[in-house]
């Protein structure tokens, strides 16, 4: 037996710049990491003391598949309470993660040849998930030296008779990214106009900016958006595998199918931290955005200080995209060289997409004493 067993798709090794990159920096020592979206913070310890408490208590079986009722109500009070927002328990999913959410709401919707438009740079997941269930990816650019802004008629000119769906991500991974609410509007027109499903990723929903703000795209297209979002980042949740989707209840159910054949149900545990963070969402929440947008103010200030850097605008996220043409590098081969130059590591640009090259992404996970540590050793790769 050998490897043409495998589905044609994985019989070659298919290029991950961000494992390679990784892989690299895992044979260093001295290393800032400043790739991965996972910050340092630890839990909040009220989630961990009320999991731990429940767990005694015998919450360690299957809920129900859909997620705990409780759960669910705490997502609907949520959007009521935060966006004014009116959402059934029914149109709730609980998910193992969001990225696992984004997957079973493709698999329910896509059929074989259906084209999902992908604004890019873009979380780079979605164009292979798009695959997976069978469908075709149309990438459409954003522009580079306007703060990588979604162009709506570039948008609609890529609509065609077999368009499904248009994945939203805003605030954006890598660029930072905020949609306006006259973007948000125009794009919920023409999802209206044409009958597309808007899919809209909010999982950086509480980092955003000042001068920004973030409005559900649910807001504006309740019956053709279904929001993809998860605790991960705002409560420092990214090992509990938390995550929902919020839409029309028969998408929701056809998600559900598919999520039957998979997981069965989200681990109970996860799901009552859950229900605990939503719950004291403001009093969790704040602290760690508060210092994320410290480090990445630290971050756009820095590196704009640099002769040879540039930071696109920052509206949300956790993330700055800096630009790196200047350095006469490509994406790949900075990340490399300030890696074993420097011993920072970043995520080249052209992860996210060809749109992304001359560009690296640096996460504001680390303290402000790593991150200042490291906008130096930018300056002494120049």
């Amino acid at each position: 037996m050998d490897k043409s067993i495998l589905n044609k798709h994985y019989q070659q090794a298919q290029p991950n710049i961000l494992a390679d990159v990784c892989s690299k920096a895992a044979t260093m020592t001295n290393v800032i990491d400043l790739s991965i979206g996972d910050p340092d913070f630890t839990t909040p310890s009220p989630i961990i003391e009320e999991v731990m408490y429940k767990a005694h208590q015998g919450m360690t079986h299957y809920t129900d598949t859909r997620g705990m009722g409780s759960l669910r109500a705490a997502i609907c009070n949520y959007y009521a309470q935060r966006y004014h927002l009116c959402f059934d328990r029914n149109e709730v999913l609980i998910t193992t993660g969001a990225e696992h959410g984004m997957y079973i709401l493709l698999q329910a919707i896509l059929n074989p040849g259906d084209e999902v438009i992908i604004p890019e740079p873009c979380f780079s997941p979605y164009i292979d998930q798009v695959k997976m269930a069978g469908g075709r990816p149309c990438l459409v650019a954003t522009g580079k030296d306007n703060g990588f802004k979604i162009s709506i008629s570039a948008i609609s000119q890529a609509i065609t008779n077999r368009t499904k769906a248009i994945i939203i991500n805003s605030p954006n991974n890598p660029t930072g990214n905020v949609l306006t609410n006259s973007e948000l509007q125009s794009l919920t027109k023409l999802a209206e106009q044409h009958d597309l499903l808007l899919i809209s990723d909010e999982i950086y929903a509480d980092y955003v900016m000042p001068g920004h703000s973030f409005i559900p795209l649910a807001a504006f297209a309740p019956h053709n958006t279904v929001t993809v979002s998860g605790m991960s980042k705002s409560y420092a949740m990214t090992g509990w595998r938390i995550g929902y989707l919020v839409g029309p209840s028969w998408i929701i159910k056809a998600a559900q199918q598919v999520n039957d054949a998979i997981t069965f149900a989200a681990p109970t545990l996860s799901q009552v931290g859950a229900e605990y963070a939503l719950r004291h969402h403001d009093e969790l929440v704040t602290p760690i955005v508060g210092q994320i947008k410290e480090r990445l103010r630290l971050l756009e200030h820095g590196l704009n200080n640099l002769t040879k850097f540039s930071v696109s605008p920052i509206g949300g996220s956790i993330y700055a995209f800096v630009d790196v043409r200047r350095t006469g590098f490509g994406s790949i081969e900075f990340a490399n060289k300030l890696l074993e130059k420097e011993r920072v590591l970043v995520v080249p640009g052209n992860a996210f997409g060809p749109n992304g090259e001359g560009f690296v992404r640096v996460a504001a996970t680390q303290t402000k004493g790593k991150i200042t540590e490291a906008i130096n050793r930018f300056s002494q790769f120049c």
